[in-house]
């Protein structure tokens, strides 16, 4: 496989002065992000990266764990990151994007992290993902709609299940085996965005994402829910505006409601 098998983008985008590497949601297809293409403009590219076992990538090996999943991630994208890049993911895409992070902290073109929909990793996973990820069927489905991950067509139609959920499943037991490491706090900044409305990510599980960066932590609340970039993207796309602009600053700012 090569790097490439990693990443896709826009038609028609012809490269930007920086680019955003994006990590889907437990379940999710980075491709979606693709949408975002043209608010963001020339000014970055949008490229959405896939693991192995998902989407175009159905027929690999599916990575064991997240730390396998950030290896191969890390690799393709240092190879890949020719211009200035920040790294993007929500929910599971958040912590994988961190462990991302790690992995290319001497990278001189990394310019921020920003995580979305995410506890601290420091605690993950949380005790609400370890006991859905042991369910099965129906009580999986259940609770993975109490998240908003679900649309209200696949929970009704029972005979979708076996079809679009072992992925999800597959994604949430990533999670729920994932151990955080301590490490030395990354030397790129790092904006944490969440929906005002997520009761799950509440505001004291963001608080230690402040150990994670030498610099201080930008966070940032939009209404909504878990999956409040569904209805509205533009809080987050405010936020890469930002950080692929001009000499982004490392400034930081508590509790921006954008």
């Amino acid at each position: 496989m090569s790097a490439a098998d990693w990443f896709r983008t826009a038609d028609g985008a012809d490269g930007g002065a920086a680019r955003v590497y994006c990590f889907p949601h437990a379940g999710g297809n980075a491709q979606d992000y693709l949408r975002w293409q043209d608010a963001l403009g020339t000014a970055a590219t949008v490229v959405a990266v896939t693991m192995p076992g998902r989407a175009h990538r159905y027929a690999e090996p599916a990575p064991a764990t997240i730390e396998a999943y950030a290896d191969g991630a890390a690799a393709a994208i240092g190879a890949d990151a020719d211009v200035p890049f920040v790294l993007f993911g929500h929910s599971l895409g958040a912590l994988t994007a961190f462990e991302v992070a790690r992995r290319l902290r001497g990278h001189p073109r990394l310019r921020r992290l920003v995580a979305s929909g995410a506890a601290a990793p420091r605690l993950m996973p949380s005790p609400r993902v370890v006991r859905t990820a042991a369910l099965e069927g129906r009580e999986f489905v259940r609770a993975v709609a109490a998240f908003g991950g679900l649309p209200p067509e696949v929970v009704a139609v029972e005979e979708l299940h076996d079809f679009l959920l072992p992925p999800v499943q597959a994604d949430f037991r990533l999670v729920a085996g994932y151990r955080y490491r301590p490490a030395e706090p990354l030397p790129v900044p790092i904006t944490v965005i969440n929906g005002a409305g997520d009761d799950h990510v509440t505001a004291d599980r963001l608080a230690a994402w402040s150990a994670e960066t030498v610099h201080p932590v930008r966070r940032c609340w939009a209404d909504g829910g878990h999956f409040y970039l569904r209805s509205d993207p533009e809080p987050v796309l405010a936020v890469l505006r930002g950080a692929t602009g001009p000499a982004p600053s490392h400034a930081g700012h508590s509790d921006l409601l954008i």
